[in-house]
């Protein structure tokens, strides 16, 4: 089994941005735990982060019939990228969607989704943990 992982804009900066919300761990650090994570639920795992839509489109695009499954938190386009949503849509891949911290307990503009609207789960306020069992659902799939 081969999922992508795709995480969006500022997620690079973890560690950095905001502590007090994200945490003290680096994006480094989420990458040794999602590959830590695939490794023991016997996952291949590829990762991806960009801070462009349309980077984060492209590669939404080339998994199309090369993974079995994404992880996506989108960052910021979560909350008002129709383009992604439509990419996810178009390449019909289970998806499930990640948010480090719960945005739901956070401004209201971040309780807008649209790749909600074509995950088959989300998952937030779990930290890195979240990533693992989003690829956990994603592997319930398979079994």
């Amino acid at each position: 089994m081969k999922v992508l992982i795709i995480n969006g804009p500022n997620l690079n900066m973890i560690g950095i941005r905001e502590p007090s919300i994200y945490g003290n761990n680096t994006y480094d650090d989420l990458v040794s735990y999602c590959k830590d994570a695939a490794n023991e639920l016997g996952i291949e795992v590829d990762i991806f982060q960009s801070n462009h839509e349309g980077a984060i489109i492209d590669k939404i695009q080339e998994a199309y019939k090369k993974v079995d499954g994404i992880v996506i938190n989108a960052g910021a386009y979560t909350h008002y990228s129709i383009a992604i949503m439509d990419a996810l849509k178009s390449v019909d891949i289970p998806t499930v969607e990640v948010h480090l911290s719960d945005v739901y307990k956070r401004e209201e503009f971040r309780h807008v989704s649209y790749i909600k609207l074509v995950s088959i789960q989300t998952i937030v306020g779990l930290g890195f943990e979240g990533y693992k069992k989003a690829m956990e659902t994603l592997k319930r799939l398979y079994i």
